[in-house]
């Protein structure tokens, strides 16, 4: 046993905007905290009131659209302070994409508080901003998790995960466009566009910013259109991988197969796109998520 097993305690903290599936969670003990979505008058905690797949349906059969609201800091002041209290020495808070929630610095708000709370208390908090949302960032969550259960040392795999952060890049493929709209991802001109000429955008997000970077006509040109975007952005990349995320629609299957033949390997995950995500793309969304250049 190393000095530093003896030594430290350390928790892994993230929320269910990392879409880390539960089984991963578990295995690599990481504590992942729920988000609130209404919808139409109901509140849903992610994880916890449906699956994915019937809150997609909800979605497409809602009047509404959903909204979400940011975890609070006596939220997360309540975790810290259970931490102090079960001996931790440290804990890594890996929360959403800090541009596009103030979940992050409702953290921040949260450390000032748990000095009030347990004045007394040895917590050394490494709060991360992946700057993106899902599993481009719940896998290296894991990743993380895996390295530190094997010995690894703390400040070697925050910056390990922060680098790996600032090459992750997500192309989008949405077909309904009704939450793009309202969230603002796109406008309502293009949005009704997609309605009568069946007009697609293609959407890339990195650093938590959404750019519309191309529009095809009709479906069946929106997987060709993503893979085409992401070979183009990752050429020469040295440690290429992707991933797939989806809403359990029958596109997800030819982004699959297109993606094998683009870039002669598999996926190293495919995922479906939980609570807090989808509400902001949509229910009928494919993702393909790679690693691109260093920014």
């Amino acid at each position: 046993m190393e000095m530093r097993d003896i030594m430290s305690k350390i928790a892994i903290l993230t929320d269910s905007s990392c879409d880390i599936p539960q089984e991963l969670a578990e295995k690599y003990g990481i504590d992942i905290m729920s988000f609130h979505i209404l919808l139409d008058d109901v509140d849903y905690i992610e994880r916890e009131s449906c699956t994915n797949e019937e809150f997609y349906e909800k979605m497409r059969a809602a009047k509404g659209i959903p909204s979400t609201a940011a975890i609070t800091p006596i939220q997360f002041c309540e975790k810290y302070c259970q931490y102090v209290d079960e001996g931790y020495t440290d804990v890594i808070h890996v929360p959403i994409n800090r541009s596009g929630s103030s979940t992050y610095n409702n953290a921040v708000m949260a450390q000032g508080m748990l000095r009030e709370e347990r004045p007394e208390h040895h917590l050394r908090i490494h709060l991360l901003d992946p700057h993106t949302y899902s599993m481009p960032f719940g896998w290296y969550v894991c990743e993380m998790a895996r390295k530190l259960q094997n010995g690894a040392e703390i400040s070697h795999v925050i910056q390990e995960f922060e680098a790996q952060m600032d090459k992750m890049e997500i192309v989008l493929g949405p077909y309904s466009l009704k939450q793009m709209k309202k969230s603002g991802r796109i406008s309502a001109a293009a949005a009704v566009m997609g309605e009568l000429m069946g007009i697609r955008p293609i959407i890339t997000l990195i650093d938590g910013k959404t750019k519309v970077e191309a529009k095809v006509r009709g479906d069946d040109k929106v997987v060709p259109a993503m893979v085409e975007l992401a070979k183009k952005r990752s050429e020469g990349v040295e440690d290429f991988d992707y991933m797939i995320g989806h809403t359990n629609i029958p596109q997800k299957d030819d982004l699959i197969k297109a993606c094998r033949k683009a870039f002669g390997k598999d996926p190293l995950i495919t995922f479906p796109l939980g609570g807090v995500v989808s509400a902001n793309t949509g229910p009928d969304t494919i993702a393909l998520v790679y690693v691109g250049h260093a920014r």
